[in-house]
């Protein structure tokens, strides 16, 4: 992680998931989104870019989409700038 980074987590159930990427999406400084099960195992990473679009965001939301329905309590890693 660079300097002018930081890490936030977040603890959430599979139905939460995806609303709680969308949202932190929308804050606009998040520069990568890592999901963890309880154990701390990293099932999914998605790198953010500025200027991301919907078209972008899509296939990573169709795996969140995925990862929800098998999930019951997860960990959303963020790293902001």
């Amino acid at each position: 992680m660079e300097n002018n980074e930081h890490q936030e987590e977040f603890k959430v159930n599979g139905g939460e998931l995806i609303k709680k990427v969308k949202e932190l999406i929308a804050q606009g400084n998040a520069r990568k989104i890592i999901v963890k099960t309880d154990n701390g195992e990293i099932i999914a990473e998605f790198p953010l870019t500025i200027g991301a679009i919907g078209v972008v965001l899509a296939p990573m939301f169709a795996a969140l989409g995925a990862l929800a329905a098998i999930l019951s309590n997860c960990t959303i890693v963020v790293i902001k700038k």
